[in-house]
C-alpha cells in the first residue's frame, strides 16, 4: 500500500491505495458521502501525548484555558489532500475497515468534526461517531470535574455534545441516521439522551461483526434502527480486524478480554485474545508509512500476550514472546517513540528480570521524562497504567479475588509493594487507578488501603494515584449496585484517601518550587471560593492537608486525619513459597526465591534421566 500525504495529489482526482480522493477539499459531485465517520476533537488528537486526553476526559470545561496554555496547539490536526483525517481513533479506523468489506471505498470516509460540511451532502445516509465519555460519567471525569468546583462536564463531554449539535443541526439531517459506538455509548443507553442528542442507535460491541454490517446497510436503506443493538464480539483472533492506516496516537490492538475477572470490569467480560504478530506488525508499519513516529499497543494487560489457551496459565508471563514482540516494534524504522498502555502488577513479582528486560529494551523510545524519579541517564521513564483500586483485602475479595494470582489475593498488599518495587527499580512509575465508595465500603476498607499508601511512601516507591468514585459500568456484574454518588456524600477518610493520592503524585514535580506550590495555593483558593460548599465539611481537612497548611502529623494528633498503621509484607521469596508445587513449576530459576523444595525438586527431575542412563 502506497504512503499518502498531502504531496501526492495527482490532477486526475484518481483515488489511491488508501480509498482517499486527492483532489481538492470537497467530494467531485458535491453530493457528500454515504458514510461519514468521526470522534470528538478531544479524542482525535494526536499530539502531547496520552496526558492531554486523560486531562481533558476528567477537568471541567470551564478549565480550558489552563490546556490551552499548557498545549497552545492542541487543536491543530493533519488532513489528507482530500480533506480527510490523517488520524483517526482506532476503533473509527475499524470501522472504515469493517465497512470496506462491503462499501466502495469513496463511499466512505473519516474526518474531524470541524470538516463535516465537507463531507456530509444529500448523499449521506449514516454518521457514524465514536466517543469514549459523551456525558462525563466515567470513573474519572465525574469526582473530578465535582472536586474543581463544576457540574459533570468535563472538556471531552463538552466538545462530544458539541459535536452531536453539529450533526443535529446539519441542512440534511432528515436524510441521515446518527450511529454511535465506543466505549461510552452506554452513558447515552443509560441516560436515554437519544432525541436530545440527536441519536438514532448506540451499538455495543465490534464492528467486525456481520450485525454491523446489518445495521448500517438498514441505515443506507432507510429504515428505522433499533435505539440499542449489541453486536457479537469475535471468539478467535483471525476474526478480528486491522486497521491499514494512521489511527490516534499510533493505537495497534494487541490482546481483547484478560482473565482476572474483576467485577466492575467491561473488558474481561470479551473472550481473552492474544492477536497474531504478523497482524500487530502489519498495522505498525501501516502506521509509519502514513507519518506516525510513536506507537502504543492497546491492551489490557500487555503480560498475557503469548501464553493465552496454551500449556502455561496466561498469569505466567512469556517473556520471550514479549521481548520478541515490543523488540520488533520499537526496532521498526520510523518508530521514535513507544508508550505503554494497560497491565497488571503481579507479573512483575512473578518475572522480574522480564521487566528489566523490557526496560532496556522500551526506555530508549519512550517520551516520558520524570526527572526527579528516574535513575535513567535521560532521565525517561515508563507509565502502564494499572488497576490498584483497593487496599482492602476484605473488598478485593468482593470485587477483584482473582487480581493477584498466581498469588492469593489475601497477599494483595504484599503483591502491590513488592511490584511496585520491581517496576521502580527499573523505571516503571506507572498510574495506578483506586477505587472509592464501593457498594458497602466501610471506614475500615479505606484504612486499609491508607495504610498501603502510607506504606509506599515509608518505603519510598511511586506510582501516580488516580482515585476516582465507584460508576456501576453498563453490562458489568455491578451494573445494578450503588455506592457513593456525589462527592459531598465522601466520608472525611474517602476524602483523605483522595487527597493523600494527590499529595503523592506532586513529588515528580518537586524538583521544581513551584509546581506543588503553584497547585496547593490554588486549591486553597478554590476551597475558599467555591469547594468547601459544594464538597461539604468532610472536605476540609483533607484539602489543608493536601495544601500543607497543617502537617500531617498535627491533623493526626487533631483527630482529622489517619495517618495508617504498618502493614506486614511478605518479601517475594516469601510470596513465592505461599504457591501450590502446580504453580512453582512455571516459575523461572533466573528470577531467584525459588523455595528449597521446588529447587530440590528441579535437581532431582535433571538428575534422573542421567541416573537413568547410568542403569542402562
Amino acid at each position: 500500500m502506497s504512503s499518502v500525504s498531502e504531496q501526492n495529489t495527482n490532477g486526475n482526482g484518481h483515488v489511491n491505495g488508501n480509498g482517499h480522493k486527492t483532489n481538492g477539499t470537497k467530494p467531485a459531485d458535491d453530493q457528500g458521502k454515504l458514510i461519514v465517520l468521526t470522534a470528538p476533537l478531544t479524542e482525535a488528537i494526536d499530539h502531547a501525548g496520552y496526558f492531554i486526553q486523560m486531562a481533558m476526559a476528567s477537568i471541567p470545561i470551564w478549565m480550558e484555558p489552563v490546556i490551552n496554555r499548557k498545549y497552545p496547539k492542541w487543536r491543530e490536526v493533519e488532513h489528507y489532500g482530500d480533506g480527510s483525517a490523517k488520524y483517526m481513533p482506532a476503533g473509527v479506523r475499524l470501522v472504515e475497515k469493517s465497512l470496506s468489506r462491503v462499501y466502495e471505498s469513496d463511499d466512505i470516509v473519516s474526518c474531524y468534526p470541524e470538516d463535516l460540511e465537507k463531507f456530509i451532502g444529500p448523499r449521506t445516509r449514516v454518521i457514524g461517531v465514536s466517543t469514549h465519555n459523551p456525558l462525563g460519567v466515567t470513573f474519572a471525569a465525574g469526582v473530578y470535574t465535582s472536586i474543581f468546583g463544576s457540574s459533570k462536564m468535563p472538556i471531552n463531554s463538552h466538545y462530544s455534545r458539541e459535536l452531536f449539535a453539529q450533526i443535529k443541526g446539519n441542512q440534511y439531517r432528515d436524510n441521515f441516521k446518527v450511529i454511535v459506538g465506543g466505549s461510552g455509548g452506554w452513558q447515552i443507553i443509560q441516560t436515554d439522551l437519544y432525541e436530545e442528542l440527536g441519536i438514532d442507535c448506540v451499538v455495543d460491541g465490534r464492528s467486525e461483526s456481520t450485525d454491523t454490517l446489518d445495521l448500517f446497510a438498514k441505515a443506507i436503506r432507510q429504515e428505522e434502527l433499533p435505539k440499542e443493538v449489541v453486536v457479537k464480539h469475535p471468539v478467535d483472533r483471525d476474526s478480528i480486524m486491522f486497521p491499514d492506516t494512521r489511527t490516534t496516537f499510533g493505537v495497534v490492538e494487541m490482546t481483547t478480554g484478560c482473565g482476572r475477572r474483576c467485577k466492575f470490569c467491561v473488558p474481561d467480560l470479551n473472550p481473552q485474545i492474544d492477536l497474531p504478530k504478523d497482524k500487530i506488525m502489519g498495522a505498525v508499519l501501516a502506521n509509519v508509512r502514513e507519518g506516525n513516529k510513536q506507537i502504543s499497543l492497546a491492551t489490557e494487560d500487555m503480560f498475557i500476550w503469548g501464553q493465552v489457551h496454551t500449556d502455561i496459565p496466561f498469569y505466567f508471563p512469556n517473556r520471550e514472546a514479549l521481548l520478541d514482540l515490543y523488540g520488533s516494534i520499537v526496532d521498526t524504522p520510523g518508530v521514535e517513540q513507544h508508550v505503554l498502555s494497560h497491565a497488571t502488577i503481579a507479573p512483575a513479582v512473578v518475572d522480574p528480570v522480564l521487566i528489566k528486560e523490557l526496560s532496556d529494551m522500551l526506555l530508549p523510545k519512550s517520551p516520558i521524562h520524570f526527572p526527579y524519579l528516574s535513575t535513567h541517564p535521560e532521565k525517561k521513564a515508563l507509565a502502564p497504567l494499572i488497576g490498584l483500586e483497593t487496599g482492602s483485602i476484605k473488598m478485593a475479595k468482593k470485587v477483584m479475588a482473582s487480581k493477584g494470582v498466581p498469588f492469593s489475593i489475601d497477599h494483595w498488599q504484599s503483591v502491590v509493594l513488592e511490584g511496585l518495587r520491581v517496576m521502580n527499580e527499573n523505571n516503571w512509575f506507572p498510574a495506578m487507578t483506586l477505587i472509592v465508595g464501593n457498594p458497602d465500603e466501610t471506614d475500615e476498607d479505606n484504612m486499609a488501603t491508607l495504610d498501603l499508601i502510607y506504606e509506599m511512601e515509608r518505603r519510598g516507591l511511586f506510582a501516580f494515584l488516580i482515585p476516582s468514585i465507584f460508576t456501576p459500568l453498563h453490562d458489568t456484574r455491578m451494573e445494578m449496585e450503588k455506592g457513593v454518588t456525589q462527592t459531598r456524600d465522601l466520608t472525611p477518610l474517602q476524602w483523605q484517601l483522595m487527597m493523600k493520592c494527590w499529595k503523592m503524585n506532586l513529588r515528580p514535580g518537586q524538583y521544581s518550587w513551584w509546581g506543588p506550590t503553584a497547585w496547593r495555593l490554588g486549591s486553597i483558593g478554590m476551597w475558599l471560593y467555591k469547594l468547601r460548599r459544594l464538597n461539604g465539611p468532610n472536605f476540609t481537612y483533607p484539602l489543608l492537608m493536601f495544601a500543607g497548611l497543617l502537617s500531617e502529623k498535627r491533623l493526626a494528633k487533631m483527630g482529622k486525619i489517619y495517618t495508617g498503621k504498618p502493614i506486614e509484607v511478605k518479601t517475594r521469596a516469601e510470596l513465592l513459597a505461599t504457591l501450590k508445587p502446580n504453580m512453582l513449576k512455571h516459575l523461572r530459576e533466573d528470577c531467584g526465591d525459588l523455595p528449597e523444595e521446588e529447587l530440590a525438586r528441579r535437581a532431582a527431575a535433571k538428575a534422573a534421566p542421567a541416573a537413568e542412563a547410568a542403569t542402562v
